[in-house]
């Protein structure tokens, strides 16, 4: 695939590559079980996601199990492939998702399921369970969405409810055990894995309606199987963490190295799902955080780490560990990032250590305009609270603040609105020391209820009244230096829809696929007529699933599946939010919600603890001297389709895994000096690329270009090491030298000669910034046949704008935009002076 012509031609083509750093490729003739981590949305989405990773590092450290990865290709690609009646693939064998033996989803929400559906018509695998025999892969599924998994039942095999460590082995090992013995029967298959916790199998219970299209009863089929009660990991440091993850090459959502301090949060929240389904709380030892984060780094080369918690501020030795990566982070220039703290946790002395960080925003998420409505949703904060946490980051250095709202949650009124306002008014207000007004954002999305949640029997806002409310919030917030942004109401409905939904959306969902819905959560690929068409053509009225408001006695869909949280105490907690009252932090005092035994499953907490010198000696500060040196390198085969910021990455996160001592920048924000001599298309193969690096030690040129190519991805070698004399001018890249070979394009060379016979060729060139107007003719130095097939062509870099060879060839010989991808382009050498 990487080879074939139009393969050049799609968007961002390093998704599909495959040859990352640190991945994992193992021999399928060598291994008895495979896996396929499929995760809905593209490749910069699910690479981000931590519970990805962690189950690739489970899974691979197993030397019988091969886990691979298998992303949602984007429209361009999924046009491609079935244009051309080929399968999706999995990256590091390039194996059709038809051919492993499992295939597993990571559901993170609602949205992504129709996604789901392609990527199974795509790899070749039926959509319906009911429609695969034993032949076809395992499906299975696991996530946060899975808590209420009967929309999606009729199509996966197995749901993974609750952590997914030891479930997805004890999968694997029913997998292997029946493949040994040859029993591939779907019956005896589901028998044995019914009895791993946290497996629910839709096939094992049928749902009863009335005859109003509620559910009336969730009826089991297996005897003593009557419900599925989520796995818990007790201990999070029982299953290893990734410390040696994939370094990709594109740019991701959250390009970072990731590290979970604690999973599961004690505060209670209401409104939120991850509160209730993920206790409870479980802190990593500080220990292992410092070491997990040492090694991670060693081994990616990223500049930037982030702590994962639903709190992070919650975390019991919190200051003690941040002030340890800083002091680490700042030796080895590396930030550090705390991406979910609460107003409430943040004292001066952590806000003294997050301000090291770089301060390019931060968020404060008060939800709710009034202390009344922050009581409802059991969120404690004060209005005094907020605006001394906006003042103190401010003072702090932070000139951009965010605050994140919802609209639509239980009880609010017109006047939680305006409240909403009057916050942000107050803290646009605040000035700093030099008298600087602070720059706000205000973000706001519609509420969701959703299923193991106090909110799950209250109604959600229709469409039209939360966009009435959001032009509201525009008109008022309009008037102060504040920027807005909101979600699109109608992804919060149809997220609605399948968050409290039953097995007769399958139809629908089914329905909307056929007629061309994906990636349903992006914006722009969003079209909510296709889902009406939908639902009327599966007979499915959506606005009593998602508008109205449940009796607390009523049978639900997911009642079947048991988070750990009783519905009593849920129901309690929605008796408490209608009468304003504030539940405490269950770490003061235990609340009985039944998610902890108190034998096995029980909060662990990491109070007090002394911190060991486990990140090693901090490196000396540089002397100050430094030494240039040039890089000479490849760029061929599959690394011909990294993109140049891609390519960036590629060599300043090597080099820090080689541990250069690269000279840096001054000021905030130091980038390391590190400068490549010109942008090579992507596409574009060449033996002729430079690149000047400054470090604060010589270098050993034989020894380090060793060392680099063996942290250097496949197609990217570098050939020379040369030292650049001290006092020498940096020198202008004046010309690139190309050898282009058509493969079979037909194209006259009376064209070529018209063209250099030209003292002008103006051109329009069309880029995002518009257009802009080039003589192409001045930019070409030279260019002639060297066989019918082969043509050689000098490029001339002057000042302005440039041209692509390609795009200097189809010009010239006025050529389709689509025959371009065919030729291949080989840079051969550059000239500076």
């Amino acid at each position: 695939m990487l080879n074939e012509p139009w393969f050049s031609g799609i968007s961002r083509p390093s998704r599909y590559l495959g040859n990352e750093i640190n991945r994992v490729r193992k021999d399928p003739g060598r291994t008895e079980v495979s896996v396929a981590l499929a995760f809905p949305d593209v490749y910069e989405v699910g690479m981000s996601h931590l519970g990805l990773k962690i189950l690739y590092h489970i899974l691979n450290s197993r030397e019988w199990l091969a886990a691979e990865r298998v992303f949602a290709p984007w429209t361009d690609m999924e046009h491609e492939l079935r244009t051309r009646n080929l399968p999706l693939v999995a990256l590091e064998s390039g194996r059709p998702l038809s051919d492993f033996d499992i295939v597993g989803f990571s559901l993170q929400h609602e949205l992504c399921y129709t996604n789901v559906l392609n990527m199974l018509d795509l790899g070749g695998i039926p959509l319906l369970r009911s429609e695969r025999d034993g032949t076809a892969p395992l499906v299975i599924a696991g996530g946060p969405a899975c808590f209420n998994p009967e929309p999606v039942a009729d199509f996966f095999d197995a749901v993974v409810i609750g952590d997914g460590e030891a479930a997805a082995l004890d999968i694997c090992r029913v997998v292997r055990e029946a493949r040994r013995g040859n029993l591939l029967e779907k019956d005896e298959l589901y028998s044995r894995l019914r009895r791993i916790e946290g497996v629910y199998l839709p096939a094992d219970f049928r749902v009863h309606y009335t005859s109003s299209g509620a559910v009336q009863r969730v009826e089991p089929l297996v005897p003593g199987h009557s419900v599925i009660k989520k796995a818990v990991v007790p201990d999070i440091e029982a299953f290893p963490f990734p410390d040696r993850p994939v370094v990709p090459f594109a740019g991701l959502v959250h390009d970072r190295l990731a590290v979970e301090i604690t999973r599961g949060c004690t505060r209670g929240c209401r409104f939120c799902q991850a509160g209730m389904i993920y206790r409870p709380v479980r802190e990593r030892r500080p220990e292992s955080i410092l070491s997990l984060a040492e090694r991670g780094l060693r081994h990616t080369g990223y500049e930037e780490m982030s702590l994962l918690s639903l709190s992070s501020g919650d975390y019991s030795c919190i200051e003690s560990v941040l002030t340890r990566l800083m002091d680490f982070g700042a030796a080895k220039k590396v930030a550090v990032s705390l991406p979910s703290l609460r107003v409430d946790s943040l004292g001066p002395s952590l806000i003294r250590q997050v301000k090291r960080v770089r301060k390019t925003g931060f968020t404060i998420a008060p939800e709710a305009g009034n202390e009344r409505l922050r009581r409802v949703i059991n969120k404690g904060l004060t209005r005094s609270e907020i605006l001394e946490t906006a003042a103190d980051v401010y003072r702090a250095g932070w000139n951009l603040l965010k605050l994140y709202f919802m609209i639509g949650l239980p009880t609010e009124t017109e006047r939680d609105l305006d409240d909403i306002v009057r916050l942000a008014g107050d803290i646009v207000r605040l000035s700093g020391t030099k008298g600087k007004r602070i720059r706000l954002n205000v973000a706001v999305s519609s509420f969701v209820p959703k299923a193991h949640t106090p909110f799950m029997w209250a109604p959600q806002i229709p469409v039209e009244e939360s966009r009435r409310r959001i032009r509201f919030l525009q008109k008022k917030l309009g008037r102060l230096p504040v920027r807005m942004k909101w979600n699109d109401p109608g992804m919060s409905w149809l997220e609605g829809v399948f968050s409290r939904g039953d097995r007769r959306l399958g139809g629908a969902l089914t329905a909307a696929w056929k007629r061309g819905a994906r990636f349903d959560a992006w914006r722009e690929q969003f079209r909510p007529e296709r889902w009406r068409d939908a639902f009327e053509a599966a007979g499915v009225d959506p606005e009593p699933i998602v508008s109205r408001e449940r009796s607390l006695e009523e049978p639900l869909p997911w009642d079947h599946i048991h988070c750990g949280v009783r519905k009593e105490y849920l129901r309690e907690e929605w008796r408490r939010a209608l009468r304003e009252e504030v539940t405490p932090d269950c770490r003061e005092k235990c609340l009985n919600c039944g998610v902890c035994d108190h034998k096995t499953v029980f909060p662990v907490v990491h109070k007090d603890r002394e911190l060991p010198s486990v990140l090693g000696p901090l490196p000396e500060a540089p002397s100050g001297a430094s030494w240039r040196y040039r890089l000479v390198f490849t760029k061929t085969g599959p690394a011909r389709y990294l993109g140049h910021l891609e390519l960036v990455r590629v060599f300043t996160r090597a080099f820090r895994r080689m541990e250069v001592r690269l000279a840096f920048s001054k000021g905030f924000h130091p980038m390391p000096k590190v400068s490549f001599a010109c942008a090579l298309p992507v596409g574009t193969e060449s033996t002729a690329e430079t690149v000047d690096i400054e470090v604060t030690e010589p270098l050993e040129e034989a020894a380090f270009r060793e060392r680099a190519n063996r942290q250097l991805p496949e197609g990217i070698s570098v050939s020379g090491v040369m030292r650049i004399p001290p006092g020498k001018r940096k020198e202008r890249l004046r010309e690139s030298r190309f050898r282009i070979f058509l493969n079979g394009i037909q194209v006259k060379e009376e064209d070529l000669d018209r063209f250099l016979e030209t003292s002008r060729f103006p051109v329009v060139r069309v880029n995002r910034k518009g257009e802009q107007r080039v003589d192409m003719r001045a930019l070409v130095r030279e260019m002639a046949f060297v066989s019918p097939g082969e043509i050689r062509l000098v490029v001339q870099h002057v000042p302005g704008p440039e041209l692509k060879p390609a795009e200097i060839v189809r010009r010239v010989f006025s050529l389709e935009a689509s025959s371009v991808f065919r030729l291949r382009i080989l840079k051969t050498g550059q000239v500076f002076g």
